[in-house]
């Protein structure tokens, strides 16, 4: 990261990042997963095999994005969160939000569409039992390591419109692409919206990545991890091995929802599937209705 230092004296000049033969063998030894994590508290932490690494940072950070899936994924857990109970893995999940992943544990339907957990109002609240999800592989602005991390965007941060260059992240990725640019081709700043009411993030581009950036991201692309940490897995990200209760036969294939012939309707993934009517006869489809670097405040390793 730009200007961390982990020593009380740095008056010795050099001219750029060097290699280390012990540095490699030792930074790969014992290290399962990475993730930079957004709390409700308004903070930013990293965390490196489960622990913490480093001071929190507020509000918030600048990466640069090397990884990412074409679509959202999709994650549904059949009991509610409970901070007091052991970590269980998702009953259903599916990586491009389309069909279950083979390794779901439960999966509750043949195809995403289709599943009666993904029609609106099955879950709490009148939303989704079946929530959207998208995890992103970044590195730290300005950290010359080139080390990679998983982020994970919640659903309330991946859909609407944004005001000037801040957006949620689909519509960021769209207005990069508007603009020329792309996901991978800039410095990216991930902060807490101050407007919203709950934990939401907005992201913004900061700059045009450097020729030193450009070759970091280039060679982070070919590591197996940059991948992987886009992906919901089975444990080896998460670490967590405890499966859910899962009662058998979970999969009608009789029970499927009536879908309009309307191309967008499975093209745009921010529209809502209506609740049908029990009535026999086809309801009528409803109408759709410049921040700066931070990174050395994890200088205090």
């Amino acid at each position: 990261m730009t200007n961390v230092t982990i020593f009380k004296q740095q008056d010795v000049a050099v001219s750029g990042p060097r290699e280390s033969a012990l540095g490699k063998k030792f930074s790969s030894a014992g290290i399962t997963s990475r993730r930079i994590q957004a709390n409700i508290n308004g903070t930013f932490k990293r965390v490196v095999n489960g622990e913490q690494v480093g001071n929190a940072v507020r509000g918030e950070i600048n990466v640069i994005i090397v990884g990412a899936l074409e679509n959202v994924s999709r994650i549904f857990y059949k009991e509610k969160f409970d901070p007091n109970k052991e970590a269980t893995l998702p009953n259903c999940w599916s990586n491009m939000g389309d069909v279950p992943d083979p390794k779901a544990p439960d999966p509750q339907n043949t195809s995403c569409a289709s599943c009666s957990q993904n029609i609106k109002g099955s879950g709490d609240g009148g939303g989704k039992a079946c929530r959207y999800q998208r995890r992103i592989s970044v590195m730290l602005a300005g950290d010359p390591s080139g080390d990679i991390y998983q982020f994970n965007i919640p659903a309330k941060s991946l859909f609407g419109k944004g005001t000037g260059n801040v957006h949620p992240f689909e519509s960021y990725a769209k207005f990069l692409t508007a603009n020329g640019e792309a996901l991978d081709t800039v410095v990216t700043n991930i902060s807490f919206d101050s407007n919203a009411d709950t934990m939401e993030l907005v992201f913004s581009p900061q700059r045009i990545l450097s020729d030193e950036e450009y070759e970091l991201v280039k060679v982070a692309q070919t590591r197996p991890e940059t991948d992987k940490y886009t992906r919901i897995t089975v444990a080896q990200t998460d670490g967590v091995t405890k499966k859910p209760n899962a009662e058998p036969k979970q999969i009608e294939m009789k029970a499927k929802v009536t879908r309009t012939e309307e191309p967008e309707e499975e093209e745009a993934v921010v529209a809502e599937p209506v609740k049908r009517s029990k009535k026999t006869e086809t309801a009528t489809p409803t109408a759709k209705k410049n921040l700066a670097d931070i990174a050395n405040a994890w200088g205090d390793e």
